[in-house]
């Protein structure tokens, strides 16, 4: 989820609001620190929230921020290295999967989440990401949750290929992959086509003048320098660091209960997100008939019934 020509801001000088802590992390290229914020207070429930890009924030997330503390949960923001409120290096050799895995494990480690309470969440990208660390971490994780993300970058491709190009208007199609095949993401007229004719399809079903304030303060906080080398620079597919991205025969391997959460008009084949909930042993999958990638937002009453269901059914031990 990103906006080619958006170019990130420079982090407030404000004083860290309550619950905040910038939290120091180790990498081959150096120390760096990550922001965090805790929220609610829950001794059994504590959700570390994985936001999508590579490279957006935290902030398109604070729909969920009412619901999961009316519900009594707690949970934490977190903004992965190289977003808005974290340290940004200059340093395209941290840009991959790996050291983002081992970046989740520190900050796990550092607010003391464990087996007993804690609930990954990944939203988009950060369902990649959760996914890769429940592959490699899954001994301390209660419960998994993820979030619009097939398992499969290729099957995402094939997808949007074979179901999502054809559905746009032809003419508009072919004018915007003449503009990629040009190099003109960040030509004006690109987002000018993209935004009636893909994002308010399949982004955020309203029109973006009705967008939330959260959606456009973390479109104006994404870093490209992360995601067009990883996601690549075109919003119809992946084509960078990602391409070839495929856990789909691995995601059996993950053996705590996990939720998936697909949406009707998402960028991801719900029927894909299906499948993927059928091959975790522990797997169930809540589907958002009006809901588009942004499900937290445009079918935000299903969406959060299902996420809350199954945190009531992993603490009653049901899943």
């Amino acid at each position: 989820m990103a906006e080619p020509n958006s170019v990130p801001l420079s982090p407030s000088s404000a004083p860290l609001p309550p619950g905040v802590r910038m939290i120091p992390i180790s990498t081959p290229h150096g120390e760096f620190r990550v922001w965090t914020r805790k929220l609610g207070d829950n001794p059994s429930v504590k959700i570390l929230l994985l936001h999508g890009g590579p490279g957006s924030t935290y902030e398109y997330l604070e729909a969920l921020e009412k619901p999961l503390l009316d519900a009594g949960l707690e949970f934490y923001y977190y903004d992965q290295l190289g977003s808005y409120h974290s340290d940004q290096p200059n340093q395209p050799d941290l840009w991959e999967i790996p050291r983002f895995v081992e970046e989740v494990e520190q900050v796990r480690q550092a607010l003391g989440l464990a087996v007993e309470n804690f609930y990954l969440y990944g939203q988009s990208w950060g369902g990649i990401l959760a996914i890769e660390y429940a592959l490699k971490y899954q001994r301390s994780l209660k419960a998994l949750i993820v979030s619009n993300m097939m398992a499969s970058i290729p099957a995402y491709n094939e997808y949007a290929e074979r179901v999502l190009m054809p559905q746009m208007d032809q003419g508009v199609l072919q004018e915007v992959k003449r503009l990629e095949a040009e190099g003109k993401h960040e030509d004006p007229r690109y987002m000018e086509l993209l935004t009636p004719h893909h994002y308010e399809k399949h982004l955020l079903r309203m029109p973006q003048a009705e967008w939330p304030e959260a959606i456009f303060r973390t479109f104006a906080h994404m870093n490209p320098a992360i995601y067009v080398p990883m996601q690549g620079p075109s919003e119809l597919g992946a084509s960078g660091k990602l391409l070839h991205w495929d856990r789909t025969k691995d995601i059996h391997e993950i053996a705590v209960p996990t939720l998936v959460i697909g949406a009707q008009y998402d960028t991801m084949d719900p029927a894909h997100l299906r499948w993927m909930a059928g091959e975790f042993p522990r797997g169930r999958y809540h589907f958002c008939p009006n809901g588009s990638h942004l499900a937290m937002w445009d079918d935000e009453k299903i969406y959060m019934e299902g996420l809350l269901g199954f945190v009531k059914e992993v603490e009653a031990k049901r899943v």
